[in-house]
């Protein structure tokens, strides 16, 4: 997961024959589309198969970038880029780390490539017909008691069936991260490469970690940043965010503890019990605005993500607390979709892929109960993430089983992780690195919110990394850098 939302087993699973590596790059690069054009990007697209069982029926078609390498004496291969989701677009991803600062030593090590995945974007694109008003957020809504998880899965339930019975519905049941990985190997392909590496964040993480265990040794340098763990967005993942809002609270608390003009406490004991009051106060009765406890508890969660938003947190806080208007939000929590896109593509690649990924729980009774036990384990936001969710109602079975991540492959995997992610929590990234074993190693920041390498100044870190990319080097075990440093 990139954004909230208001956001050897696999490979012999299904055999597919893979032909001959193409001599060289086989691709016809032009202009990118208007809404991914950036400076010195280009872009193509790639026909796939829609069903890997079937390698000569209907194809797909994949939209790629390419950011060129400008250096022919340092230019190392290709780093196939990811930017979480699911269901995020990556045709501008490339521009977009050259402008975040990637170094201009890694920019000339790789073309660094952007893909749009299936069902996403300028790739062939789903849709579920869904309103903004029919599924308005993509992380699953608190629930009090167990009527809310009832009333929640009436309403989950038509999400569900919609997805159903969309015009992409026939594309439904391929929609997976398997077959976006078999589809990143047909990029490979083409591309002339016999070896890539990966850069993904967030949902990305998992996305590689399915690659290089379907394509083990098709795999160079893999980078992977803010683990969700090796199972995905399964429903264990979604009753993380409890866990993940617990573990970065103290970082708003202390914000706002050090901030007396908020008036939300001064001390972090005190801004917790805020939070608590605030939510009370609002489910019991919603504001002028319209913020009930639901939105109250959602919004902080979206705006932990990234540290320069805490400052407009504690102006929702405050205006809610005192009764003044809310102020609206600093930026859209979802970029606008590319003219002539579904306008719910973001939100319906993303339920395609994760419902399809995994088997959830189809009994509401099961959700009431995790619900309850959350409710206690994590009381801000427990009984958000064990909610129910359309995946509850998914009109297809998983294709097949979910790939087994194991330590089976060469050792050439790098861990990034926040130990205060809200999001993709401390947690998921150890169990990552656990099934890795010794192909992995770990670099563990001591800093809060949602991705690290580029978007966070932690020298340390980024120097890990960047080397890492260049060099192929890691730390000979699992390293912990301190706080940002510049």
């Amino acid at each position: 997961m990139r954004k909230a939302v208001l956001p050897v087993l696999a490979a012999a699973l299904v055999a597919v024959s893979t032909p001959a590596l193409a001599s060289a790059d086989s691709l016809k690069w032009g202009p990118c589309p208007a809404d991914a054009a950036k400076p010195g990007l280009e872009c193509t697209t790639l026909d796939v198969p829609l069903d890997y069982r079937d390698p000569d029926g209907q194809t797909i078609e994949i939209a790629v970038s390419r950011l060129a390498s400008t250096d022919p004496e340092k230019r190392r291969g290709v780093l196939l880029t990811n930017t979480g989701g699911p269901g995020g677009a990556g045709l501008d991803f490339p521009a977009a780390l050259r402008d975040l600062g990637m170094p201009q030593e890694v920019l000339d090590s790789y073309d660094v490539i952007g893909i749009d995945p299936r069902g996403v974007g300028h790739s062939t694109p789903v849709t579920c017909d869904l309103t903004p008003l029919e599924h308005p957020t993509n992380i699953p809504m608190f629930a009090r008691n167990a009527a809310d998880v009832e009333d929640e899965a009436k309403r989950v339930a038509g999400v569900a069936e919609k997805c159903g019975s969309s015009a992409t519905a026939p594309l439904l049941p391929h929609i997976t991260t398997a077959n976006t990985a078999r589809d990143l190997d047909r990029v490979r392909e083409a591309l002339g490469e016999s070896k890539v590496s990966y850069f993904g964040i967030s949902y990305g993480t998992y996305l590689g970690s399915v690659y290089t265990t379907m394509f083990p040794h098709r795999s160079d340098r893999f980078l992977i940043d803010s683990a969700t763990g090796p199972g995905g967005w399964d429903a264990a993942f979604s009753r993380m965010f409890g866990q993940g809002v617990e573990d970065r609270f103290p970082d708003f608390a202390e914000f706002a503890a050090t901030h007396p003009e908020y008036g939300l406490g001064s001390t972090p004991g005190q801004v917790r019990a805020k939070y608590f009051e605030l939510a009370a106060r609002l489910d019991a009765k919603p504001s002028t605005d319209g913020y009930n406890g639901q939105a109250f508890r959602f919004v902080t969660f979206a705006n932990f993500y990234y540290d320069k938003n805490l400052p407009y947190l504690a102006e929702v806080w405050r205006a809610l607390d005192t009764g003044n208007p809310v102020p609206p939000p600093t930026a859209a929590e979802q970029p606008p979709g590319a003219a002539g896109l579904p306008s719910d593509n973001y939100l319906a690649s993303q339920l395609h892929v994760i419902c399809n990924d995994s088997d959830w729980p189809e009994s509401v009774g099961t959700y009431q109960r995790n619900v309850a036990v959350d409710r206690v384990r994590y009381p801000m936001f427990g009984a958000a993430g064990a909610n129910i969710t359309p995946c509850a109602f998914w009109p297809a079975e998983p294709a097949e089983p979910p790939v087994q991540i194991t330590d089976r492959g060469p050792s050439n995997l790098l861990i990034l992780q926040n130990l205060r992610d809200p999001a993709t929590p401390l947690a998921g990234a150890r169990e990552l690195r656990k099934a890795f074993g010794d192909r992995a190693r770990m670099v563990t920041a001591d800093q809060g919110g949602h991705l690290a390498y580029l978007f966070k100044d932690n020298r340390c870190a980024n120097d890990l990394a960047t080397n890492f990319l260049i060099t192929g080097l890691r730390p000979p075990h699992d390293l912990a850098c301190g706080a940002e440093q510049s």
